[in-house]
């Protein structure tokens, strides 16, 4: 196989971010195995079609279930809202097509559950969209931890803070009705703060969480495209109840004997997407922050007395992941190169005859602390993830 035919269901902010990545990939990965735009599928015939042709792709379709069936697709990428996930999924896996889709996996664990296996029976490959995984600076952290120079892991924290819905009038988009996004702001940033644990800590054990609503009600939108939306300027127009949290926060034990705290909210006003971890170890600390994201902030007890402190690193040079393909030293990446690498992974695997990292049960395994969070949450205890 020489070019993986992709068909594609969605094609907003996640659509954007993939489309730039299949297009991209071949140019600066040469070896890769290199994806075909196919078809791109949307509800609206016109809204997909100008999509399309802005975005690369050859053709359209309006029905996901005609997509899936074809055989001229070897890969199907679900970016449509969460609660269609599990059932573009069910179909691709029956109809033996790869899987590349975005988190969360499902609304619940019993159904990402369902997922994973329906994937893992139907033998393809499944791919969960966990893009920070691929920042250079976050696999430097890797690297650091699983080599063993900040010695034994005592403490990960982390917090994801945005201000997007800060606005009491911001409308009522997909996002923030649980019975299509699944939750708020836990589901949506906090995931990703529990998969960037698991990938560079390991399993979580147990948590104790909360987490507050602080608008309760919104104007409904009359249009949503990504993070932003329209609704109707009239003061008397019709609103609605908001079903997930603005922001949640958790601590947490891991397995191996470290603890962790966690912190989502949309509620953190000038912070436009502050995605950061710092972890602890006996013989130094790393620290990250997305929005620089080419920075990983390193300190070694090991230094002499008189130059300890947090050093940064910046992750492109070519000892860096990933690096070597981009620019020269100091010239930087962005947001869109994470897609990139994400998609790389996805082709090699599948060239390989191996499951992608991170996939379906990466997936499950996040799903199940979330629950575990919104199970604590509710009876106000520490919940064990072995309970889920």
């Amino acid at each position: 196989m020489n070019q993986l035919r992709v068909g594609m269901i969605g094609y907003k902010f996640m659509g954007k971010a993939h489309s730039n990545a299949y297009r991209a990939l071949p140019m600066f990965f040469p070896q890769a195995l290199k994806p075909e735009m196919a078809v791109l599928c949307g509800r609206n015939e016109q809204a997909v079609a100008e999509a399309a042709s802005r975005l690369g792709w050859s053709e359209i379709a309006t029905d996901w279930r005609q997509l899936v069936a074809r055989d001229d697709i070897d890969l199907i990428d679900i970016n449509a809202p969460s609660n269609a996930h599990k059932e573009i999924a069910l179909a691709a896996a029956k109809a033996g097509k790869h899987i590349f889709c975005e988190k969360p996996l499902a609304l619940s664990l019993v159904d990402s559950r369902e997922m994973l296996q329906a994937a893992e029976e139907a033998g393809v490959a499944h791919m969960i969209g966990f893009n920070y995984r691929f920042s250079p600076a976050v696999q430097l952290a890797k690297k650091l931890v699983e080599s063993g120079r900040l010695g034994k892991i005592y403490h990960f924290r982390a917090w994801f803070l945005q201000d997007w819905v800060m606005d009491p009038e911001f409308p009522l988009v997909w996002r923030l009705q649980k019975e299509i996004a699944g939750s708020g702001s836990l589901g949506d940033l906090g995931a990703h703060l529990i998969d960037l644990s698991h990938y560079l800590i390991g399993d979580i054990d147990e948590v104790i969480g909360m987490s507050e609503t602080f608008i309760k009600e919104r104007p409904l939108a009359e249009e949503m495209t990504g993070l932003s939306a329209t609704g109707s300027a009239d003061p008397n127009a019709p609103r609605g109840p908001v079903t997930v949290d603005d922001a949640t926060l958790f601590m947490a034990k891991f397995a191996d004997g470290a603890i962790g705290s966690f912190e989502a909210t949309r509620f953190a006003a000038g912070h436009r997407s502050t995605n950061s971890f710092e972890i602890n170890g006996s013989l130094g600390s790393v620290k990250f922050d997305f929005e620089r994201m080419n920075e990983l902030e390193v300190y070694f007890n090991s230094d002499d007395e008189d130059v300890q402190g947090f050093r940064r690193v910046l992750a492109t040079d070519p000892a860096h992941a990933y690096a070597e393909a981009w620019w020269p030293p100091g010239h930087t990446i962005g947001f869109e190169h994470t897609f990139i690498h994400e998609v790389l992974e996805l082709t090699h695997a599948i060239r390989e005859g191996r499951q992608p990292v991170p996939n379906f049960l990466d997936g499950v395994k996040c799903q199940a602390v979330l629950e575990a969070v919104e199970r604590s949450i509710e009876q106000r205890r520490w919940v064990e993830i072995a309970e889920m």
